[in-house]
């Protein structure tokens, strides 16, 4: 249930706070001649990091005279990997939720759909796990290539002793810190959810029918016949045995009978 609540808005904020943000920083240049300066260079960024691609403009502190400049680095890759994951980890818990709401019994048919649910959660969470920990390792590059003070050295005019350059502020990394926070949340969600995916399938099931937990109270049962087969066999013993007795009162009564009867004849023939 848990799974089924939580994974698509984990998914939804991962990407949202990514592949949503743009940010900016502003540096200034102040050259000696003061009509030559520009005090507040605005440079903006975003989604999906190609700072190798990002351009602005300083002045020389030449006269009019400008130069164009481009950030380092492209954290592409990083950024785009961990987006996809979130995208397509959002609409398969989507599906999901359709499949455990109204097709329950197709899901457990066949044994299929708890097996094919337990492959790709296991992916899923080995997914979550590789693409938070490149995007932490991507943001961290982003932060320093994007800090002011390492801007600023990019500017030939800022090298110069008698020009002064500063930074006026940085990036907000607050909404790429939660991205980094909700992609760790979904890796122990999913991870989470393996045991619950794999108690349905049929690989536990038939462990459980394999090593039942019942299996104890068979021998106890078993045990307990054999007095109650033991006991049958006295009863019939029992009843031979008084067979054999009347068998031998039988007897015992002919002859007593015949030893009764000669007497009584030859008492006759007297």
């Amino acid at each position: 249930m848990c799974m089924v609540i939580f994974a698509p808005l984990f998914a939804i904020f991962a990407f949202a706070t990514c592949g949503g943000y743009s940010g900016q920083l502003r540096v200034s240049v102040d050259c000696m001649n003061k009509l030559e300066s520009n005090l507040s260079i605005g440079i903006n960024f975003a989604y999906p990091f190609r700072l190798n691609q990002v351009s602005f403009e300083v002045p020389l502190c030449e006269g009019k005279r400008r130069e164009r400049l481009f950030l380092v680095g492209d954290f592409s890759s990083s950024a785009e990997f961990f987006v996809t994951i979130a995208v397509f980890a959002f609409l398969y818990s989507l599906m999901a939720t359709v499949v455990y709401i109204f097709y329950q019994n197709k899901y457990r048919e066949n044994n299929r759909g708890p097996l094919i649910d337990f492959i790709v959660t296991v992916v899923f969470s080995f997914l979550w796990l590789v693409s938070s920990s490149a995007w932490a390792k991507g943001l961290s590059d982003v932060k320093v290539a994007t800090d002011p003070d390492e801007v600023v050295l990019l500017i030939s005019a800022c090298k110069v002793q008698n020009n002064k350059c500063g930074s006026v502020y940085g990036p907000r990394w607050s909404g790429l810190n939660t991205s980094v926070v909700f992609g760790y949340l979904n890796f122990v969600l999913w991870a989470g959810n393996i045991w619950f995916v794999f108690k349905e399938t049929g690989w536990h099931k038939g462990g459980a029918q394999r090593y039942p937990g019942t299996t104890p109270e068979k021998p106890v049962a078993a045990f307990n016949q054999q007095p109650y087969n033991q006991g049958s066999f006295d009863q019939s013993g029992g009843g031979f045995s008084a067979q054999g007795d009347l068998g031998q009162q039988s007897d015992y009564s002919q002859v007593g009978s015949y030893a009764s009867s000669g007497p009584t004849s030859f008492s006759n023939q007297m």
